[in-house]
């Protein structure tokens, strides 16, 4: 049988030959509603992504941790080293984008000092503080920051006072850093999982912190947006325990400052490190569009509590990547796992999110970034060819079959739009076109790879490589547009008319 990664359980390998198999068929598909008026817009930054903190400081990470424990990987790294200048080639070529610093260790970190009676703490050091900013200058990145909620007793929730946090502003004011956007907390909702069930804060509590946080940011930063609840949602089962952690209604209703965004967190996959199961990330779940699904669930109900409570706000992914827990180990960094990536980025703008952020740009199996070698994976590449094609508007367009995923939005440059379909066939499929939009999509580019658990993948035919840092489209000769999708397949196509004819 021939070789393929340990991670791929008995009941996946029809998967593994379907794709090895010769494809013969040209399924039909049609596409259908491609629309003239914009149903939503994305920012320009809609592409983001995310440091851990806890590699940042150097706290207890996901790679070679075979389990978590409180929400964490059980092995401790070094800090994270910023100042290089391969990872500044990575970076730039995604920007703009905002990067996320949060993660479950936010909310037990130390700030500069370390307690005298806790030698093993982790503590966010000024030159950590001070390489972070200068890698935001360096790459025109806006930060998200997760601030600190800490870890109390119950009784103390709705009594934060942000004392830790003081020095941090302080200092952060007097280097003229900039910080676009804070939150306090880390999925506040999943307390109970994290930190224990005498953790887990009450929304009413948590109202009451937030608007205590909302008036210190704002008498030290008045320009900058606050971002909350950031509550974790799962697979199937969303804020998962009622009334416990089923805090997001509430908490928005109960609010005395109005928020600038209301973000949530979501994972359409559990890794095997998870300690809760309710889609394991397994390869036949990564190709089935069942699994995508959830997503929209979740993000129309968000939808209807911010219309609800929090009407001026815009609508965040604030946390999302390939399986919890660090990724699944031997797949999250495959080109199987690419699929889920480009589906959500496409559907989070249809569905109205302003910005989507990845968890995370380095580190953990689910590394766009590979952390020890600095390799780019798979996802990379996809969100690299995003950046590229697809610009802030976003068109509504139809797909016959759910296999096919199809989205529509403006081109990065220029007039026109860029389509993009995402086969999850192990087969040709035929796009069917009304004749007037089929003859306005000229060219493009199809990323495909030689298995699904390969990590390299090709555009065009042609292997990507990073070339040290000089990756540029046109070294990839545009493939004219037949109407043929390759199978397990990723393309972006040119419409050359700035109107889709219908």
């Amino acid at each position: 049988m021939p070789e393929l990664c340990s991670n791929v359980k008995m009941s996946d390998w029809r998967f593994w030959w379907r794709f090895k198999r010769p494809a013969i068929l040209n399924e039909p598909v049609t596409l259908t509603g491609p629309g003239d008026v914009p149903v939503a817009e994305t920012e320009q930054r809609y592409l983001s992504f995310s440091v851990d903190i806890s590699l940042l400081a150097g706290g207890y990470w996901w790679e070679g941790a075979l389990n978590s424990q409180r929400g964490l990987g059980t092995l401790r790294v070094t800090p994270l080293k910023l100042q290089s200048k391969k990872l500044d080639r990575l970076i730039k070529l995604l920007g703009p984008a905002y990067l996320r610093v949060g993660g479950s260790e936010a909310d037990k970190i130390h700030y500069f000092s370390q307690p005298e009676n806790e030698p093993n703490a982790l503590t966010l050091t000024r030159q950590q503080w001070d390489a972070l900013h200068g890698l935001l200058q360096r790459n025109n990145l806006k930060l998200i920051f997760t601030c600190k909620y800490g870890l109390f007793k119950r009784k103390q929730h709705g009594r934060w006072q942000g004392s830790e946090l003081l020095e941090l502003l302080n200092y952060s004011q007097q280097q003229q850093y900039r910080i676009e956007v804070f939150e306090l907390g880390n999925e506040l909702n999943a307390y109970w999982a994290f930190h224990g069930l005498l953790s887990q804060p009450r929304a009413k509590h948590l109202a009451r912190d937030y608007d205590s946080f909302c008036e210190l940011i704002i008498n030290h930063f008045p320009q900058a947006r606050i971002s909350g609840p950031g509550s974790a949602f799962w697979p199937k089962l969303g804020e998962t325990l009622r009334p416990v952690s089923n805090i997001t209604p509430k908490f928005l209703s109960a609010l005395r400052y109005p928020l600038d965004i209301v973000d949530w967190h979501y994972y359409p996959f559990q890794s095997d490190r998870s300690p809760i199961h309710t889609r394991k990330a397994r390869l036949h779940q990564l190709l089935d569009p069942k699994s995508f699904e959830d997503y929209r669930l979740y993000a129309e109900q968000l939808k209807g509590l911010r219309d609800r409570y929090q009407p001026q706000a815009e609508l965040w992914t604030g946390e999302t990547g390939s399986a919890q827990c660090g990724g699944q180990p031997e797949l999250s960094d495959r080109w199987a796992s690419s699929f889920w990536w480009a589906d959500q980025l496409g559907l989070g703008a249809q569905l109205g999110q302003k910005v989507m952020v990845r968890q995370s740009l380095i580190g953990g199996d689910y590394g766009m970034i590979a952390r020890l070698t600095l390799k780019p994976r798979p996802d990379y590449w996809v969100s690299w060819l995003w950046g590229q094609m697809m610009g802030t508007q976003v068109y509504a367009i139809n797909s016959s079959d759910k296999a096919v995923r199809c989205y529509l939005h403006s081109a990065k440059q220029g007039r026109g739009k860029t389509l993009l379909v995402i086969n999850l066939k192990d087969r040709v499929v035929n796009l069917q076109l009304p004749p007037s939009w089929l003859a306005t999509i000229t060219s493009g580019y199809e990323m495909t790879a030689k298995a699904l658990t390969s990590r390299r993948v090709r555009i065009n035919g042609k292997k990507v490589r990073f070339n040290r840092g000089k990756v540029r489209l046109d070294e990839f000769p545009a493939k004219t547009f037949e109407g043929n999708l390759a199978p397990y397949s990723i393309s972006f196509w040119r419409c050359s008319k700035s109107e889709t004819p219908d």
